[in-house]
């Protein structure tokens, strides 16, 4: 939405604003970012210089106030047109709470009780109840708990204000946190991400808003179903058996759920549990979780087998790595563990993961049972 800022300025005509009717808005208490400079001691606000305007006016957004008098009784003659010019750009370009809520600002220079005042009008890019709901956090990693509990509950929208703020790829967050926690977030939303703040202060307001193809009520019941599967996994794996017998376990409980259907999913952790149907990704990202579940160290490894994408695993056995593609895996009928030269075809970031160089991995057949009966039901 495009921004305007009106300077309206009648330095000949002196205005009563008490008789005005601008201050009989209502008002909305929000936490500020910011402390006054100066000290008011009533309701009428007041300024001495364009630092005292930014301190006023940041009040009225904290406020969510539209319309207030600023006493200038004090400010130099003739140099409170150049402040407001000063004051209003700060606001709306370099200010994270303006940047994030201001569309415009007019004002009038007049008199307030017989004093030089300005009758300032306030409109905004966001409703109050937005401006409202920005959650203040103390740097990146706070920021990340916000987004995490965000994609928790399937929300649409996160608007943190960051005080210490340092370059982040939230769209990256959003995926990196979804592979991680399958069992958590049934669909990536897709981000769109807005940053606002551009001075050399550190704070900055950070909008994420998450768009779905899934409605809300469908995404929480597929959690719903597809947790016992999990709780049951750490369970079918408990006792006092070798870290690789565990890991070719959970290998089984996975695999022997379904004679699977290899497809890609919008939601991958639920079509994958409850439908038998996933693509390398889906079987990646869930046997992670599931092993960490477990207390077992697995990772996602994200490349290309035979020129095409493919996801697979890396796991740690008596911290030794080892290369783990369930798919492969899966067509020899038990857990095969890789070195890195023993990946042949495969493609990947060497850089980015722990080279697996670990002794020889002699393979140990999957343990015959049958998995838990925790099917979860589709969807209606």
């Amino acid at each position: 939405m495009k921004r305007v800022c009106t300077l309206i300025i009648i330095g000949t005509l002196c205005l009563s604003l008490a008789g005005c009717g601008w201050f009989d808005g209502s008002y909305v208490s929000v936490k500020p970012h910011w402390e006054p400079k100066q000290d008011i001691q009533s309701d009428t606000l007041s300024a001495s210089d364009y630092l005292g305007l930014i301190d006023a006016m940041g009040e009225m957004i904290a406020k969510g106030t539209e319309e207030a008098p600023i006493v200038v009784a004090d400010y130099r003659s003739g140099a409170v047109e150049a402040g407001m010019d000063i004051a209003v750009e700060y606001l709306m370009k370099t200010d994270p709470l303006g940047a994030y809520a201001l569309e415009g600002v007019e004002y009038e220079l007049g008199t307030s009780g017989g004093l030089p005042a300005l009758a300032v009008k306030l409109s905004y890019s966001h409703t109050r109840a937005q401006i409202q709901r920005i959650r203040t956090v103390a740097d990146i990693a706070a920021a990340r708990q916000v987004l995490a509990d965000a994609l928790d509950s399937f929300a649409t929208e996160m608007v943190v204000y960051v005080e210490s703020y340092e370059p982040t790829d939230f769209i990256q967050a959003v995926q990196d946190y979804a592979a991680q926690y399958p069992q958590r977030v049934m669909e990536t939303p897709q981000v769109t991400e807005v940053l606002y703040g551009s001075g050399s202060g550190r704070g900055r307001v950070v909008e994420l808003q998450f768009s779905y193809q899934t409605s809300r009520d469908s995404l929480r019941q597929m959690k719903r179903q597809i947790q016992p599967v999990f709780d049951a996994a750490s369970l079918y794996v408990s006792g006092s058996g070798s870290q690789r017998q565990k890991f070719s376990q959970l290998f089984g409980f996975l695999m022997e759920r379904f004679d699977y259907t290899y497809e890609t999913s919008l939601t991958p952790a639920y079509s994958l549990l409850s439908h038998g149907v996933g693509d390398s990704r889906a079987f990646a990202t869930v046997y992670a979780a599931m092993c960490r579940g477990a207390d077992l160290e697995c990772r996602t490894v994200t490349g290309t087998c035979d020129g095409e994408p493919r996801t697979w695993n890396i796991i740690v056995d008596n911290g030794q790595y080892f290369h783990v593609d369930l798919l492969k895996s899966h067509e020899s009928g038990q857990l095969k563990l890789s070195r890195d030269w023993e990946m042949t075809g495969y493609v990947w970031d060497y850089s980015s993961y722990p080279a697996c160089v670990g002794a020889a991995a002699e393979e140990e057949p999957t343990e015959a049972s049958t998995a838990p009966e925790t099917t979860a039901e589709p969807t209606e």
